[in-house]
């Protein structure tokens, strides 16, 4: 793979790596990309979609890898990690450049008993603000809570970028200074996405781009650029605005937003109704009038007041003109939040075009990931990405496989004997063969259900089953780290769940061997994006469903499957319950896409497979406990020398709390009860919370609700 990459660089041809789980592929391609930089003078970018990932580059393989090419280069590798501007303290804000989002918090000049936990945050991260030498969040052990932080920091739209009278001693541009001088700079796929479709220019100027978990990019980036309006946003919107202008014009406009959105049925809107067009038309006009106002004021003391207004003003501008441009591949649909109501929502159809100029135009691009060849072949993720058609890039695909032996090491057994799934929940029969897998492999099992309602329902029916023989785990139980870790740690122990559980998820050894997938992960028929698409490409004399939903599930599926085998000892079974993955005429094109384990419809061989893999296992692994980030000062924590590099991060356990509740699966700590009154109290937005709490909009709003908290939209 290191040749390839280099092969690469040197071409100019786009890459797109398959590398399996064991095959360090992170090493792979940074040598190539340390030597290319310091051989260029530029830096190479590398963009991960997860944190763990991101963070096991920059405190793991980075550190090492600088270590062993120092005597070969002849100096020691830079590297250096982009964070979005939210991240970092801001030295105008502290020093009173804007209004502050609690009032009174930012002048707590000394801390006693009658101050609250945020107060004493503040006053915390001022002391913090005198020491720190970088401003970045995640140096600050223990953190504080969003609410604090957001009294210190301020978005890319409320930043006042050059004009800030402190911009010589920003955090941000000092960091993206440094980035600019290192060999290679880590970032992640949205930051990408901004830095290449809103021409920010973040990032430094570079001509290697290597884009790891290549398989979340289309989605990450979807996610980026889909917008979003309601009634609330538009009352927020004006609350920033205050004092600065009247804002009566425009309050009146998101009632009258709210009230035409509550005319329209939930999913997608293939035709705007006049009652939307007139009220997102009033939406845009007093938006632009109110920017222009704010804008005639000129600059004064407020600056950083009326940044924060017109960023607020703008969004919605651009969100209502947008929506009513009607782009010819944006797709608008609408949504029933719990507590926001109705939600109007656009997102392009496909990003592949936007993709293809953007990202893949000026520059050499590798992108890698264990899961891109589905169905054999490349061309599903390449036609994604606008790799293929007319007017596309060079580029080729390779293969470089796996150090495991697939084939010898676990079985793809599918269960063919079971009826097709149905709409009605999963069958007694189906139930009879999870209870004799998990009977024969004593436990030991990862349950992947296509939905929350079937992994609970099959969770509540093997408890009955097994009693107290064998635990069942549920998503939803108690906080996701908190789960894996007791299911890693005890052998009969089994671990029921969905999308989370599908990726990301990483227990080695005996604790795992089997992992049991209830049905096809076809997305959802009224999913408004999939079935957009899926009618585009009908119409253009393609195969819709072969193009969205079987590449969708054929991706999920290798994902699940790949949960099994982590490392080279790891023996056991994916299991699937769904006889379509042989009987279906999309059934080799699914099977092509997983790992090549050695496949069987024979249920006696399978059982006894797992009844001796039962007898003969080892002790369990357990998972690790990562150390914190950025203790002493922030510099990488370098590991021992002879510390394991995975592949693929391992699942992070975060500390047991107290559990207050469970919603729509998400299990709630008294600390995160606090954080939602924190932002209630600070007029944070659903979707902020969720953001900072990694959680849906919809569990925020139901915890929210049984609190009594009222957030904005």
């Amino acid at each position: 793979m290191a040749h390839a990459v280099a092969e690469a660089v040197q071409t100019g041809e786009h890459l797109l790596v398959q590398a399996g789980t064991g095959t360090g592929k992170s090493l792979a391609y940074l040598v190539p990309a340390v030597v290319h930089a310091q051989r260029s003078s530029r830096p190479a970018i590398v963009a991960t979609a997860t944190l763990a990932l991101q963070a096991q580059i920059v405190d793991r393989d980075l550190p090492r890898l600088a270590d062993a090419l120092q005597p070969v280069l002849g100096r020691r590798p830079t590297y250096a990690l982009v964070k979005g501007r939210r991240n970092y303290l801001c030295k105008h804000k502290l020093e009173g450049g804007y209004p502050d989002d609690d009032e009174g918090l930012l002048s707590v000049g000394e801390v006693d008993s009658a101050a609250g936990r945020v107060g004493q945050e503040v006053v915390r991260l001022r002391e913090w603000a005198d020491e720190t030498e970088s401003g970045d969040r995640d140096e600050l052990v223990p953190g504080v809570s969003e609410r604090a932080w957001r009294q210190v920091s301020v978005s890319a739209r409320e930043c006042l970028g050059s004009k800030c009278p402190m911009v010589q001693e920003c955090f941000v541009e000092q960091a993206r200074a440094v980035a600019k001088d290192s060999d290679v700079v880590v970032t992640n796929h949205a930051f990408l996405a901004i830095d290449a479709f809103e021409g920010r220019h973040m990032l430094p100027e570079h001509d290697l781009l290597v884009i790891d978990e290549g398989h979340e990019l289309v989605d990450r980036v979807t996610s980026t650029i889909t917008d979003e309006i309601a009634a609330g946003s538009v009352a927020g919107a004006a609350k920033r605005v205050g004092r600065l202008a009247e804002t009566e014009a425009l309050v009146d406009a998101g009632e009258g937003l709210g009230q035409a959105l509550g005319q329209i049925a939930e999913g997608r809107v293939l035709n705007l109704p006049e009652v939307l067009v007139a009220a997102l038309g009033r939406v845009r006009d007093t938006s632009r009038d109110l920017l222009s106002e704010l804008k005639s004021q000129g600059s004064g003391e407020g600056d950083g007041g009326r940044q924060m207004a017109r960023a607020a003003v703008q969004e919605l501008f651009d969100m209502a003109e947008r929506v009513l441009e009607q782009r010819e591949l944006d797709v608008v649909w609408v949504s029933e939040d719990p507590r926001r109501g109705p939600v109007l929502r656009v997102a392009p159809m496909s990003v592949a075009m936007l993709l293809r100029d953007a990202i893949f135009d000026e520059r050499t691009v590798v992108l890698t990931s264990a899961t891109l060849e589905l169905g054999g072949t490349f061309d599903a993720v390449a036609g994604q990405l606008g790799l293929r058609g007319e007017g596309g890039p060079k580029w080729r695909g390779l293969d470089v496989g796996s150090p495991f032996d697939y084939p010898q090491q676990a079985m793809a057994y599918v269960a063919q004997h079971l009826p097709a799934p149905g709409r009605d929940g999963m069958s007694g029969q189906a139930f009879d063969e999870i209870e004799a897998l998990i009977r024969a492999a004593g436990g030991r099992t990862l349950g992947l259900f296509s939905s929350r309602r079937a992994a609970e329902a099959a969770a509540e029916e093997m408890r009955a089953r097994f009693g107290d023989e064998i635990p069942v785990l549920c998503q939803g139980d108690d906080q996701l780290p908190t789960l894996v870790r007791q299911f890693a740690a005890d052998g009969p122990t089994c671990l029921f769940g969905t999308l989370s559980l599908w990726q990301g998820v990483d227990v080695p050894g005996s604790a795992c061997q089997l992992v049991i997938i209830d049905r096809i992960p076809f997305p959802r028929p009224d999913d408004p994006l999939s079935s957009a698409r899926s009618q585009a490409i009908a119409k253009m004399g393609g195969n819709g469903f072969m193009a969205v939903s079987a590449t969708h599930a054929a991706l999920r599926l290798a994902q699940g499957a790949g949960r099994l085998v982590r490392r080279s000892t790891d023996r056991g079974v994916v299991a699937f319950l769904d006889s379509r993955m042989m009987t279906a005429r999309y059934a080799g094109f699914l099977q092509r896409s997983l790992p090549p384990f050695w496949p069987t419809t024979d249920r006696t061989l399978v059982l006894k497979a797992l009844g001796r893999l039962d007898a003969t296992a080892p002790e369990v692994v357990g998972v690790d406990t990562p150390a914190l980030r950025g203790v002493g000062g922030g510099a990488p924590a370098t590991p021992a020398p002879d510390a394991p590099v995975p592949d693929a991060p391992v699942a992070t356990p975060v500390a047991d709390s107290a559990r207050t509740a469970v919603t729509d699966g998400r299990a709630w700590s008294e600390e995160d009860d606090e954080e939602l009154r924190d932002g209630a109290d600070m007029g944070l937005t659903v979707e902020e919370l969720a953001d900072h709490l990694d959680v849906s909009a919809e569990q925020v709003s139901a915890r929210a609700g049984q609190l009594g908290l009222a957030l904005e939209g």
